[in-house]
């Protein structure tokens, strides 16, 4: 117990020694991981469209030549950078670039780095919300396409008005996967130089020594900021599910179409006979008369 009080003594001196030192951290690491992640889905959207746009025999050669040359490309994409660390990734990028282009690509001061940071985040994530994208779209049912071709809709209209609707509901609880993990994968970006919440970390104990005190202060920054977006993202979730119970509407005309059933007992806003009527039409059905006797 004594080692507990101690590591928190500890651990409240380093924060109030360096409080906005990590704040400045933890505001990088949201910054990246939120960029990242939108990037990387707009990236993964794209290559789940290219990846699933129909062809058949029929169709002329260059077209089938153009869509499996694109699915090739895509497909090594999501491979590649699904199969190696991120880690590696950004050396690869920041430093790996301008070693093949003669030092003509280069990724110069702060900036430089934000956009070397951005730039392997959003690819890495975009591969994976390939396949995740991919999968949303092939699981709606083919019918809704059908229907939508039939109705006269175009391959972008039946996507953009009839799918992509359906598919981003059902891609919801992976993209809020990949913003968790951006949030702490952000952390390996140390590895060129970029100072997020773990890059302060390394610089804070640096000065001190104390190495297990301020990684236990990560540890509960990046836990904070991992339940508060799993927080947001299940509210947003719900909203999207609309409510649990629904109930037919009755005061619209529009909802009264020809042949609507009524109960013989029953009126509606839109019911032309009279409680008289309906009241002979109740004891008419109650006593067994037929149209016919009627």
């Amino acid at each position: 117990m004594d080692k507990f009080i101690e590591l928190g003594q500890d651990m409240a001196a380093l924060w109030m020694q360096y409080w906005d030192r990590y704040l400045v951290g933890i505001r990088s690491t949201l910054i990246l991981a939120v960029a990242a992640t939108v990037i990387g889905c707009l990236i993964g959207l794209l290559c789940g469209i290219l990846n699933t746009i129909p062809y058949t025999k029929n169709d002329p050669l260059l077209k089938r030549f153009v869509l499996k040359f694109i699915r090739v490309i895509v497909r090594i994409y999501v491979e590649v950078f699904r199969g190696t660390p991120m880690v590696l990734q950004a050396v690869f990028i920041y430093y790996g670039l301008p070693y093949f282009t003669d030092q003509q690509i280069m990724f110069r001061g702060n900036s430089g780095l934000w956009l070397a940071a951005i730039i392997v985040v959003s690819i890495n994530t975009g591969a994976y919300m390939a396949e995740s994208v991919r999968g949303g779209i092939i699981s709606i049912d083919p019918g809704q396409t059908e229907g939508a071709r039939a109705i006269g809709m175009t391959h972008v209209q039946t996507m953009t008005s009839v799918i992509l609707p359906q598919a981003f509901r059902n891609i919801l609880p992976q993209i809020g996967n990949n913003f968790i993990i951006n949030i702490k994968d952000t952390s390996v970006m140390f590895v060129i130089g970029f100072i997020e919440f773990f890059g302060q970390h390394r610089n804070i104990v640096g000065n001190n020594n104390m190495y297990f005190q301020s990684a236990a202060i990560e540890m509960i920054g990046y836990l904070t900021m991992t339940l508060i977006a799993s927080l947001l993202l299940r509210l947003l979730e719900r909203r999207l599910d609309g409510s649990d119970n629904y109930e037919l509407v009755q005061a619209d005309a529009l909802t009264m179409t020809a042949g609507t059933y009524n109960h013989p007992g029953r009126g509606t806003p839109f019911d032309e006979r009279g409680k008289e009527e309906r009241e002979r039409t109740r004891q008419a059905l109650k006593h067994g008369r037929d149209r016919g006797e009627r």
